[in-house]
C-alpha cells in the first residue's frame, strides 16, 4: 500500500515545494563548488546499492535521499564554468518548462493524448526552421539527441534514394535492394558512423574522404558517386569547431545525384547569428540535417532535432501504421520519429525560444564564441599551444609533450574551478575547451583561465569538496 494521503494534491504540492528547494539550492552551490565531484561523494554512491526495499518510504525521505546522497556526486555540469563534451547548461525559463511539462506528465505521440505538447512542437519547429535558415516546410523530428537525429534524418535518406530505383525500403527491407554509396569525411562524428550501423547501412564500408588541418573534408577529394547515394557533410567538428566546405560540397552532390546530410550537432546554431551564420552558408540547401537543442539552445537533457527538406521523406521512414491510433487532421508527432511514447520535448524547447528570441539566441552564441577567443588568447600568451583556428566555441590546445597534457588536464580536473576533457586530434593529445552554456561570464572566462594556467605551471590548489 502506497503511504497515507500521500497521492492527494497537498501532498504533491509540498513535494513539488521540497524539490525546488533543494534544486535552488543545487544551482546556487553550484556556482562555487568544485566542478568535478570530490571522490567521497562519488566513493558514497555505494549507499544506493541495496535490495528492493519490502516497503514504501515516504516521497519526502526519498527526495532527501536522493538529494543528501546523490547531489554531492554529480557534475557541475549545471554550473558556468564546464567547458566538456560541448554540453549547454539550462535556461531558467526551459527548466521550468521542463518541469511544468514533467507535472503534466504528456505521451507526446499523439495530437489526440497531448494536444499542448502536438501544438507546442508545431510551433517550435518553425521557429527552429527560421532560426536556422532551413527551407521552409521542413519536416522536423524531436528525438533524444544526435545520434537519434542522424538516425531519423538517415533513415529517410535511405527511403529517399531507394525509392529512386523503386524500392520500398520500409517494406521490402535491405535484403536484395540496390548498394548505397555513403561519403563521410574522415574525421565524421561517432554518433553519425552508429547511425549508419544502426540502419544497415555498415560503418565500414562508407567512403571516406580526407580532412585538412582544421578536420574539414576536402571538397577536391570528393569521390564520384551514382546511383542511391548519401554524401554527410559536418557543421561543426567536434574539436575544432570548423565546417566542411558545404556551399561546394553540397552542390557537387547534388549535380551527381546524391542525398546531402548535415551532421550540425552544435555547429549548425552558428547559423541564428548574424556574426557566425557565414560559417554555415550553403547548409539550407542540403537534404536533411541534424542538431541538439541540449547543446546550444540549452535546454534540458535529452534534446535532439531531426530536419528533412520533404516531410514525406520523413513520415514515410517513421510513419506508423496501427490502425488503432486516432489519426487527425493536425500534424501527429508519432509519425515523424522512431518512438511513439515520448516526453514532450517541445515544450522545453518552445520555452527556450520564447524566453530568448532572435536577438537572445545570436547574443547566446556570440558571447560564448567571444569567451573562447579568450581562452585561446590567454592561454597562447601564457606560452602554450593553441592547435586550431577558433572559429566557433571550442579551443583545442597542447600543454607540451602528451604526458604533461595530460598532467595538466588532471590537475584542472582535480583543482575544480572549472573542468575540460582530453581529446587525441591528428595524433596530438590535447585539451578540449568548449564553452556552450548560457551561464558562462566573461569572468567565468578569466577565473579558468587564471586556473589552467596556474595548474599547467604546476601549482594544483584543489576544490574538490
Amino acid at each position: 500500500m502506497y503511504p497515507e494521503n500521500e497521492v492527494y494534491p497537498e501532498k504533491m504540492r509540498e513535494i513539488l515545494q521540497l524539490v525546488a528547494e533543494r534544486a535552488g539550492r543545487y544551482l546556487e552551490e553550484i556556482q562555487e563548488r568544485g566542478v568535478e565531484p570530490p571522490a567521497g561523494a562519488v566513493a558514497a554512491l555505494d549507499g544506493f546499492l541495496e535490495p528492493l526495499p519490502d516497503g514504501p518510504m515516504a516521497a519526502a525521505d526519498v527526495i532527501a535521499m536522493l538529494d543528501d546522497l546523490g547531489s554531492p556526486a554529480t557534475m557541475g555540469i549545471a554550473g558556468p564554468r564546464f567547458f566538456g563534451f560541448v554540453i549547454g547548461g539550462a535556461l531558467p525559463a526551459a527548466l521550468g518548462a521542463n518541469w511544468l511539462a514533467t507535472a503534466w506528465d504528456q505521451n507526446a505521440g499523439l495530437f489526440a493524448a497531448a494536444p499542448l505538447s502536438a501544438m507546442l512542437e508545431e510551433v517550435s519547429l518553425g521557429w527552429l526552421v527560421d532560426a536556422l535558415g532551413l527551407p521552409a516546410g521542413c519536416g522536423g523530428a524531436f528525438v533524444t539527441g544526435a545520434t537519434m537525429a542522424n538516425f531519423t534524418a538517415l533513415a529517410a535518406a535511405r527511403r529517399a534514394v531507394l525509392a529512386r530505383e523503386c524500392w520500398d525500403v520500409e517494406a521490402k527491407g535491405l535484403f536484395g535492394a540496390p548498394e548505397i554509396q555513403v561519403v563521410i569525411g574522415d574525421e565524421g562524428h561517432p554518433s553519425m558512423i552508429k547511425s549508419l550501423g544502426m540502419l544497415g547501412l555498415g560503418r565500414e564500408r562508407v567512403l571516406r574522404v580526407p580532412v585538412d588541418d582544421q578536420g574539414r573534408m576536402r571538397a577536391e577529394c570528393l569521390p564520384d558517386v551514382s546511383g542511391p547515394s548519401i554524401v554527410c557533410v559536418q557543421a561543426g567538428n567536434v574539436n575544432t569547431g570548423s565546417f566542411d566546405p558545404l556551399e561546394e560540397i553540397i552542390a557537387r552532390s547534388h549535380a551527381m545525384g546524391a542525398w546531402v546530410h548535415v551532421d550540425g550537432a552544435f555547429g549548425l546554431w552558428a547559423a541564428a547569428s548574424p556574426k557566425y551564420a557565414h560559417l554555415a552558408a550553403g547548409a539550407g540547401d542540403a537534404d536533411s540535417w541534424a542538431t541538439d537543442a541540449h547543446k546550444w539552445l540549452n535546454v534540458p537533457y535529452d534534446s535532439g532535432l531531426a530536419f528533412v527538406r520533404d516531410p514525406e521523406d520523413l513520415s514515410g521512414a517513421m510513419s506508423l501504421t496501427a490502425a488503432y491510433l486516432p489519426q487527425g487532421e493536425r500534424r501527429e508527432p508519432s509519425q515523424y520519429v522512431p518512438e511513439l511514447s515520448r516526453r514532450a520535448r517541445g515544450v522545453d524547447v518552445w520555452a527556450a525560444l520564447k524566453s530568448l528570441g532572435r536577438s537572445g539566441l545570436a547574443e547566446l552564441i556570440e558571447r560564448n564564441c567571444r569567451c573562447a577567443k579568450r581562452f585561446a588568447e590567454g592561454l597562447q600568451a601564457a606560452g602554450f599551444e593553441v592547435l586550431n583556428d577558433v572559429v566557433l566555441n571550442q579551443v583545442v590546445v597542447a600543454f607540451g609533450t602528451a604526458e604533461e597534457t595530460q598532467r595538466v588536464i588532471g590537475g584542472i580536473q582535480e583543482d575544480g574551478t572549472c573542468w575540460c576533457g582530453g581529446t587525441v586530434w591528428q595524433g596530438r593529445t590535447a585539451m578540449r575547451i568548449s564553452v556552450s552554456s548560457w551561464a558562462t561570464t566573461e569572468a567565468d572566462v578569466e577565473r579558468s583561465l587564471e586556473a589552467m594556467i596556474r595548474v599547467a605551471r604546476g601549482k594544483v590548489v584543489s576544490r574538490r569538496q
